[in-house]
């Protein structure tokens, strides 16, 4: 009988160790966001406290007039908006829609340009289809986007930019029909 008793007193010491630790473990996620917001480590925050892109010029707005061209290639290709204003810092998307009307695949090389010439070293693009080489299937429709930023230290007197890109057909890669 005193080896029954033992063994019980083992168990309930180990139960008593297991629901302790389980314990522990569920409460020390609650401990760790209240030592991490005591210290200001980790703090995720509430929306109001992020962080504000004060780069932005809202003295003044750009308009942005964007164009297309196509130069010995049979595709369609349009900006989707012809113009829009935005603040010199701040970030804007806009796309593009591109067709090709050839039976075959076409792979194309798009180049920008600017008005005034001066605009090209104060656009900066994030993300554009002007990067690389494009490559079309025949018919295929395709919408693709330009990321970018006009550089608050744009001229004051520059309140509007022309860009403009041209697809040229890059030789070797596309039939010819």
């Amino acid at each position: 009988m005193n080896l029954a008793q033992d063994n019980r007193r083992l168990f309930t010491r180990l139960a008593l160790v297991a629901v302790g630790m389980f314990g522990f473990g569920y409460l020390l996620v609650p401990f760790y966001y209240q030592i991490c917001a005591a210290w200001g480590v980790n703090s995720f925050g509430d929306v109001a406290d992020k962080p504000v892109n004060s780069q932005i010029d809202t003295t003044r707005s750009i308009t942005i007039e964007f164009d297309s061209n196509v130069h010995g290639v049979a595709w369609r290709f349009k900006p989707l908006v012809n113009h829009i204003d935005v603040h010199p810092g701040q970030v804007a998307t806009v796309e593009y829609e591109v067709t090709n009307e050839r039976a075959v695949p076409v792979t194309a090389q798009a180049v920008p340009s600017y008005g005034p010439q001066l605009a090209g070293e104060y656009f900066k693009k994030i993300e554009c289809f002007c990067f690389t080489q494009q490559t079309l299937a025949p018919g295929e429709v395709r919408r693709m986007p330009v990321t970018f930023v006009v550089d608050p230290k744009l001229p004051k007197d520059v309140n509007s930019i022309a860009l403009s890109y041209t697809f040229f057909e890059v030789a070797g890669l596309g039939g010819k029909s």
